[in-house]
């Protein structure tokens, strides 16, 4: 498939010059590291060598990309079934049964694997994932391997797939470790580095505010600063789980549309709250750390710092979440009376003061229904869609994101129109099944 097709299915007009850069680089190399800003485009940097190189008369597994979190392999598979290339591609993930994903491998037969680690591991070890026709192996993130104590794993893995012709490493800050951890003492890697400095930059067209909060607790400040946005979303990035259950809470008690997100939730939940605040049924998701990598949110406006990051790496991973594809975006750090103004390299952070009166929590546009069937039922968007519009009264314009999982599908509908569709629907069957049919709704927490 050309690349001009390619772009034509995700919506673009042309790669960025590092995105034809990085395209050149890994397609000529053996061993390559891509350093590239957070929201620039790397996962389709890399993807587009990889497609060229899997054979599509090939049954066999032929590249993996191994990811350290569920989320952001989650993310390159969605990018990889839009370019619709035909290639066969699955997640293996912690958080649900191995038993399930190795079915899966069986009656698809993956020509491209995306996975975490451990998981991927695991599958080798048991016999699950043959490795013998893998030739690409990408590493994402390889920094926040590092950083989760993954080596060990990714080492155990490279060890695994000795056959490779291809090594890809790819992340949005620098590290001094690469050779060690790529294990390239045989072959020096071409490395395209894209970053400003020795860290790592932001998007260029991102703005950087500052906004002051009298008291130290600093909820009402939040609470003042999200109604001013109006229906802007927002991310709010706090630094422990608890924190994201108090703040999540809280803001909701206030009226705000809320989706909480963090790694001590369930799988499933965690699909639900990133699902709410994709498809815009809800306007804000608190979350720490751990989303700050693998959540594309193309149109996302807005990234605010409740909790101060650590580094300025996590500044850049925080605020790589917003001003993607070349949008534009802003960055809000809330500070207390008692915390000292962040100082970050090539960042300078301007007032921002929310002035009263305060409109009342903006109400989302869109609404999410859950539907007890899946892939595994067959279902697809398609029957969705059809069985939204003929049986529920809905027109095509009234339907927005959907999701269809194995056992179970998300679906955003109008907000106006989810009662009476719902009534619509009652007692009616989906594609000849009987199937659960209820709202997810964010303010009165993940379903």
């Amino acid at each position: 498939m050309e690349t001009n097709e390619i772009l034509t299915n995700l919506g673009l007009t042309a790669l960025s010059e590092m995105q034809q850069n990085a395209v050149e680089l890994i397609s000529h190399n053996m061993n390559a590291v891509l350093l590239a800003p957070t929201g620039s485009g790397k996962t389709l940097a890399f993807l587009l060598p990889l497609a060229r190189s899997i054979r599509t008369d090939c049954d066999d597994v032929q590249a993996m990309v191994l990811s350290p979190t569920r989320e952001l392999a989650l993310q390159t598979l969605t990018v990889l079934t839009a370019m619709k290339t035909g290639i066969r591609a699955m997640c293996c993930y912690g958080g649900r049964p191995a038993m399930d994903e190795h079915r899966k491998m069986a009656a698809l037969r993956p020509q491209v694997i995306i996975g975490t680690p451990g998981r991927l591991n695991d599958h080798i070890d048991k016999g699950n994932l043959r490795t013998q026709g893998v030739r690409m192996l990408v590493v994402d993130e390889f920094d926040k391997m590092f950083e989760l104590k993954f080596q060990d794993e990714v080492e155990g893995l490279l060890g695994k797939v000795p056959q490779r012709r291809r090594c890809v490493l790819v992340s949005a800050t620098d590290m001094e470790e690469i050779p060690l951890f790529t294990g390239f003492a045989h072959k020096v890697p071409a490395v395209l580095n894209w970053l400003e400095g020795d860290h790592g930059s932001v998007a260029e067209g991102i703005s950087h505010h500052l906004v002051r909060s009298e008291q130290k607790d600093k909820l009402e400040t939040l609470d003042h600063l999200l109604r001013s946005l109006g229906r802007e979303q927002a991310v709010v990035f706090v630094n422990y789980r608890e924190a994201v259950e108090r703040t999540g809470n809280w803001l909701r008690e206030e009226g705000h549309s809320v989706s909480l997100f963090h790694g001590g939730m369930e799988q499933q939940d965690r699909e639900a709250a990133l699902a709410l605040f994709r498809s815009g049924c809800a306007n804000v998701l608190v979350s720490t750390e751990l989303s700050a990598r693998g959540i594309d949110v193309p149109s996302l406006q807005n990234v605010i710092h409740y909790h101060l990051p650590a580094s300025r790496e996590n500044y850049i991973h925080r605020c790589g979440r917003t001003g993607r594809w070349e949008n534009g975006g802003r960055s809000l750090v809330i500070v207390g009376p008692e915390e000292d103004v962040p100082q970050y390299e090539g960042v300078e952070l301007t007032d921002y003061a929310p002035e009263p009166p305060y409109p009342a929590p903006a109400k989302p546009e869109w609404a999410m229904l859950y539907i007890g069937r899946g892939k595994r039922d067959k279902l697809g968007k398609g029957d969705i869609v059809g069985f939204l519009c003929k049986t529920g009264g809905l027109k095509a314009a009234d339907i927005g994101m959907i999701d269809v999982r194995e056992r179970y599908a998300h679906v955003a509908v109008r907000s106006s129109m989810v009662k009476q569709t719902l009534r619509n629907i009652a007692g009616e069957k989906i594609k000849k099944m009987s199937a659960k049919i209820e709202p997810i709704i964010a303010r009165k927490g993940n379903k």
